[in-house]
């Protein structure tokens, strides 16, 4: 027999073995699994999964995550850490209002062309901002500003500053940051989880928090 001849049957045994095979598996995995017996209190829905010919029942559980307790090397590293965390979840819920607030604003004005229908959303915009200011923000101390400042810009992945200044102009984000400046706040603050220690602490909090995933 030349060598062609027996590649050839030897290719097609091969072929015809793993055929064997596959129709060998799918009759293995073909069953009729027994379905459990319930009874009357039997009324909770849950999911299964056959395995060898076996129903399994499952249900899918939340998410667990596990992370060290924090230690402290002193009284006084814990009393400024929980004073921060007050602090952070303090101005949290407004940081999350400017993150929703400027994100619908940033959709409206992409689908307006008309430049008086776009100054009319920025006012709209402008003036709950300002609403929300005179009745609540106006009364958050001046640390828990700052870190409102840095928390608009790790939700918008801009400053305060320039979001003033895409909105209001040059000038009048100069005039805010000036006032600003005076009572100790920088709106061009930005925020380093990565290189700062304050940052990170804050992120620490955020993600222990559950407001974000």
């Amino acid at each position: 027999m030349s060598i062609d001849k027996f590649m050839k049957y030897f290719l097609a045994f091969l072929i015809f073995f793993n055929t064997s095979l596959m129709v060998a598996n799918a009759q293995l995995v073909t069953c009729d699994p027994k379905k459990p017996k319930l009874s009357k209190n039997d009324t909770i829905r849950v999911a299964s999964t056959v395995d060898n010919c076996e129903i399994i029942p499952w249900i899918l559980l939340n998410e667990v995550k596990i992370t060290e307790v924090r230690t402290f090397r002193s009284y006084e590293e814990r009393v400024a850490y929980n004073r921060l965390r007050y602090n952070v979840l303090k101005v949290l819920p407004y940081a999350l209002y400017a993150k929703r607030r400027f994100e619908k604003l940033e959709r409206d004005l992409a689908v307006v062309s008309d430049e008086k229908e776009q100054k009319k959303l920025v006012k709209e915009c402008d003036n709950e901002i300002k609403n929300l200011f005179n009745r609540e923000v106006k009364e958050l101390t001046i640390t828990q500003g700052k870190i409102l400042t840095k928390l608009i810009d790790r939700n918008l992945n801009r400053t305060t500053y320039d979001i003033i200044k895409e909105n209001k102009g040059v000038i009048r984000a100069f005039v805010y940051q000036s006032i600003a400046r005076v009572v100790g706040h920088d709106l061009k603050a930005t925020y380093d989880a990565q290189n700062v220690q304050e940052d990170f602490n804050i992120e620490v909090i955020l993600k222990n928090s559950n407001y974000y995933h």
